[in-house]
């Protein structure tokens, strides 16, 4: 896997991934930045939900569940002094479709955060991780 990053001006940067899709990032106006763009740890938390969510929606494909859409809401508190890492995230899953069994729904998000998500597997080393979910009918 590659990726490269591009310094645009100010505190902007064009991230392209491998597989040619471009993101601008950008900082805060007290750091420098215009805010054109999410912060790089933003994209951290980001790629993470999206990391888990695939899992997620796969895993309950695969179990024949009828899932019609999947939202993770994400939390996150960092540390106050440098290296501002991570020290909790909370991932919120709403969940909707047709008669989705709440035990396969704990079980495909246990398994996305304990087995599959690489990055939320990487981010649990500084990191206390916590999720919830909900289902709704549709």
């Amino acid at each position: 896997m590659k990726t490269r990053i591009e310094w645009k001006d100010g505190m902007s940067f064009l991230g392209e991934s491998g597989s040619g899709h471009t993101v601008l990032m950008d900082g805060p106006p007290e750091a420098g930045g215009r805010n054109l763009g999410p912060r790089p740890m933003e994209m951290v938390l980001m790629g993470t939900g999206g990391c888990t969510a695939f899992d997620v929606v796969l895993i309950l494909k695969k179990s024949r569940q009828d899932i019609s859409d999947c939202v993770v809401e994400i939390e996150a508190e960092r540390a106050q002094e440098e290296p501002k890492v991570f020290t909790r995230i909370h991932f919120h899953f709403i969940l909707t479709g047709k008669k989705l069994k709440p035990g396969q729904v704990e079980r495909a998000i246990s398994l996305s955060a304990e087995k599959y998500c690489s990055a939320s597997i990487m981010l649990e080393k500084t990191a206390e991780l916590t999720h919830d979910f909900e289902i709704l009918e549709g």
